[in-house]
């Protein structure tokens, strides 16, 4: 019986091991869930007014809604968009008065679009508060040539811009032929269904090869 003490221990050890991982991605998926439903909710929310300080932890996805001026001063950040021709991110300065500049993502345009003069205008900004994380260390900076950005870069583009590190994306038009990029969830996956199942995979494997190794010793082959 001594034979089949190591292997039957290391067994229920390994297949204890990975199941609970396996019931853990379960519980991230519905925490994830969770998340994500609130996000909606925040994003879908009636706006209200431009908070005074903005912050991340707190502002995340608020749906705000801002009165001033586009001043006509902007960036452009690579994008496509499904069943469009390649494009830009157009975002702009947007004077509040007093002093105060924020940041409008106002939406995408066309690369044949792109030089139609867009005048300075009064506005009635609609949309949701967002702090993009869209940069990593194999980001390029700004085309120097083109002023063409490859990436949403908050704090750098208000540095640019002359304007405090706060964004609205637009998820209603302010004309000129920009097209609205709502904020939404996609870009914030939920893979923790397939995570699980390949932990409860490799549990019944080991569970499978335990099996395996006890037959051996049982019949004299180990």
């Amino acid at each position: 019986m001594r034979r089949y003490a190591f292997p039957v221990l290391m067994g229920i050890v390994g297949v204890a091991v990975l199941l609970n991982l396996g019931f853990w991605q379960l519980r991230r998926m519905e925490e994830k869930r969770v998340y994500l439903d609130e996000i909606e909710a925040r994003i879908g929310n009636a706006p209200i007014p431009l908070p005074a300080a903005p912050e991340e932890a707190r502002d995340k996805f608020q749906a705000v809604v801002a009165e001033g001026r586009f001043t006509g001063e902007y960036l452009e950040v690579l994008a496509g968009q499904k069943g469009a021709s390649p494009g830009v991110l157009v975002i702009e300065a947007f004077d509040l008065g007093g002093g105060r500049r924020i940041m409008v993502q106002r939406g995408f345009i066309e690369d044949d679009l792109r030089s139609v003069p867009r005048a300075p205008h009064e506005a009635r900004v609609e949309g949701n508060l967002h702090w993009p994380q869209d940069t990593n260390s194999f980001t390029p900076p700004p085309d120097e040539r083109t002023g063409l950005w490859f990436a949403r870069d908050v704090p750098a583009m208000a540095r640019k811009l002359g304007t405090e590190p706060t964004l609205i994306v637009a998820r209603e038009p302010t004309g000129d032929g920009i097209a609205p990029v709502p904020v939404d969830t996609s870009g914030i996956p939920n893979d923790h269904w397939g995570y699980a199942i390949q932990w409860f995979l490799l549990a019944a494997t080991w569970a499978g090869m335990t099996g395996f190794l006890l037959w051996r010793i049982r019949t004299r082959k180990v």
